[in-house]
């Protein structure tokens, strides 16, 4: 926390990383790219001294439009990265003394740019691969994987030669079908990796992505759960559901893509706690505007 503040602890150290993360080599004219340009300090826009487009350090990102100072947006974006287990947007509400709709609005815009940061990257090498539902049947409603109110998504997590994990992927589908797992490993696995998973049918579409696949019967055999092929991927959906539970409590379904792709941002780059803030930033200013009636809508997925 206090590095934090001795980094970021006013508006113009905020407004100083923003410009760095979003012209790393200076400033770049969005229309015409000239690279000279003024600071209209009154308004706080930068304007090209060639075409004159203004932009003002926050216009065309995640940040775009907002209200509230760059000091909030920082502090929030600290809370988010050090917190191992999450923090709610009720929390976030009391930490930041905003009102829940921004502090909701805020939270989801963060977790927006991890989510389309972590789509850009597959992982590799060998993967343990598993799928996973969220939710429950409602009273009197179908059980089983036929439950109406049962969310599916895949988690695979990656490991090195010695058994330990290196990266996660947990990512909604919108079913266990050949085709789905067939779209989703092409996304997110590269090519060459090799995945083991249980013999659900489906997950042999991960060789039409270019992967090597092995199956391992499991049926009722609780023990083959804790074993080495699955020790990690079993180990994630557990500490990560976990986690939601008992930090959100209430969770809709529609969103739930983002709240996965947090604990995967995390994870992924644990090693390096002092980054993950500015790697953020530079997701936020990297990423288009989503407006609130766009953020409120189900995320998609795959």
């Amino acid at each position: 926390m206090f590095d934090f503040i001795d980094n970021y602890g006013t508006e113009k150290q905020c407004e100083d990383a923003l410009f760095n993360w979003r012209w790393p080599q200076g400033f770049i004219c969005i229309l015409c790219k000239h690279t000279h340009f003024c600071h209209l300090k009154k308004r706080n826009l930068f304007q090209c001294n060639k075409c004159h487009y203004q932009a003002s350090i926050t216009s065309n990102t995640l940040f775009s439009k907002t209200k509230l100072s760059l000091t909030v947006w920082f502090m929030a974006m600290h809370l988010l990265t050090q917190s191992k287990t999450s923090i709610s947007a009720l929390e976030l509400k009391r930490q930041l003394g905003v009102n829940y709709k921004t502090a909701w609005s805020v939270r989801h815009k963060l977790l927006q740019g991890m989510k389309e940061f972590n789509d850009l990257s597959p992982i590799s090498g060998v993967i343990q691969l598993d799928d996973v539902y969220w939710g429950g049947e409602h009273r009197g409603g179908k059980r089983g994987r036929g439950s109406e109110n049962k969310t599916p998504f895949v988690t695979a997590v990656s490991v090195n030669e010695e058994g330990h994990p290196l990266q996660m992927k947990m990512t909604v589908v919108d079913g266990f079908r050949s085709k789905t797992i067939e779209a989703w490993a092409k996304k997110h696995l590269a090519i060459g990796s090799e995945v083991t998973s249980d013999k659900l049918a489906c997950f042999t579409s991960v060789t039409k992505a270019g992967c090597g696949h092995t199956r391992i019967k499991c049926g009722g055999n609780l023990e083959l759960l804790d074993s080495k092929e699955f020790k990690w991927v079993n180990t994630m959906i557990g500490n990560v559901k976990t986690a939601l539970t008992g930090t959100c409590h209430s969770i809709n379904s529609k969103h739930l893509p983002r709240y996965l792709a947090e604990f995967c941002f995390r994870f992924n780059h644990r090693f390096n706690l002092r980054n993950l803030l500015p790697l953020l930033g530079e997701i936020m200013v990297k990423t288009p505007p989503m407006p609130k009636k766009y953020l409120k809508m189900a995320e998609s997925y795959g």
